[in-house]
This record gives structure tokens, C-alpha cells and sequence, in this order.
């Protein structure tokens, strides 16, 4: 192990069946992906992926739909509590947003950088304790698949076809293996699946 810490670094994303993480109409068409956000396997999906981390990676754009969203969930007592959880989480956790044109931090406890990914995971995972939860920010998780520096996959996958949109898995990736340590089936087909990089 050349790692200083035992940090481990977990991703989150959801995809289609054929592999899509948005819609052919950019990155906000998410229609395909919503209706399985609010089911009970994908809550405790979420439950799961926050509850060894202690620092949240974001890129720009989740960074700032977030905040007009998470911190809202944060403060409503009748929201669902695995819900309500994972948003104080958020809010309260240490959070790097990947950004080329933010000046300031959008978010409390959070700081801006414009560096290689691969550069700045090396230096949180030297640093620190708790996972570091790349979070549903597909760039980013994209370049740190190609420098092969993931070591958890969390996937939530919906059981429908977009027939466009953007790949995580793109063509040109480094080949991998990864071992399958939990799965959970939901009644409208979704799949939340833990992937472990075997090294």
C-alpha cells in the first residue's frame, strides 16, 4: 500500500440500463433517473453511501444544484429521514468543489480548486480520516477512473432506455476488476449495487 491513510475513495452515481447518467437532452434531463430517486431501496442506497464518508467531491454544476436543493431537505422536520440525514450530512460535511470559473466557495465548509482530480484526491486521502465520496459528479469520477483511483463504486441502476445522453464508462478507460460486495432489487426494478476494486 503506498496510501498514507486508509481513506478510501467511493463514487455515487446513477444510470440507465444503457449506461447513461443524463438524457439526450443534456445534463439536466434526468427524467429517466428521478422517478427511482424517492424509492426505499434508493434511500438506503443513499443512506449507505454517506455513512463512512467524511469529505463530499463535487464538480461545479452538483455543487450549486445541491445547494438549492440538499440544505432545504436539511431544515424540513416532515421530510423523509433518510433523506433529512444524508442532507445534514452534506451541509455539515468537508466539501472540494471541482471548478474552472468559481471565484468563492457556494457552500459552508466547502473550497473551490481547479487542479487534476487525481492530484487532489492524492492530497485528501494523505490527510484526514473517513471516506472521500465523490458524488454523483460524473467528470469527476471520469478522470479518476482513468487514473484508477476509486476504490468503491456505488451505481443505482434504472430500469429504463434513454437512447442517448453522456456514458460514465466511456470507451479508453484502463481495464479494471471489481468485486460485487452488496445489491439490493427495488419493485420497480431498480438495482442499487456496491462494486469493490479488486487490486
Amino acid at each position: 500500500m503506498t496510501n498514507h491513510t486508509a481513506r478510501r475513495v467511493t463514487a455515487n452515481i446513477s444510470l440507465t440500463l444503457d449506461g447513461h447518467y443524463s438524457g439526450p437532452g443534456g445534463p439536466g434531463d434526468l427524467g429517466a433517473i428521478v422517478s427511482y430517486a424517492t424509492t426505499d431501496v434508493a434511500r438506503a442506497h443513499l443512506a449507505r453511501i454517506h455513512e463512512t464518508a467524511t469529505t463530499a467531491v463535487l464538480g461545479r454544476l452538483n455543487a450549486e444544484g445541491f445547494l438549492g436543493f440538499w440544505p432545504t431537505i436539511a431544515a424540513d422536520e416532515n421530510a423523509d429521514p433518510r433523506d433529512r440525514a444524508y442532507a445534514k450530512w452534506l451541509t455539515d460535511a468537508e466539501k472540494v468543489v471541482f471548478s474552472t470559473t468559481l471565484t468563492e466557495a457556494p457552500w459552508d465548509r466547502a473550497r473551490v480548486v481547479n487542479a487534476p482530480a487525481g492530484e487532489v484526491i492524492a492530497d485528501l486521502k494523505a490527510n484526514g480520516e473517513g471516506d472521500i465520496l465523490v458524488n454523483s459528479s460524473a467528470s469527476v469520477i471520469k478522470a479518476l477512473l482513468a487514473d484508477d483511483l476509486i476504490d468503491r463504486l456505488y451505481l443505482m441502476i434504472c430500469p429504463e432506455i434513454t437512447g442517448g445522453g453522456q456514458r460514465l464508462f466511456a470507451d479508453g478507460l484502463p481495464a479494471s476488476k471489481w468485486a460485487l460486495a452488496y445489491q439490493e432489487v427495488g419493485e420497480l426494478g431498480e438495482m442499487a449495487l456496491v462494486y469493490d476494486r479488486v487490486r
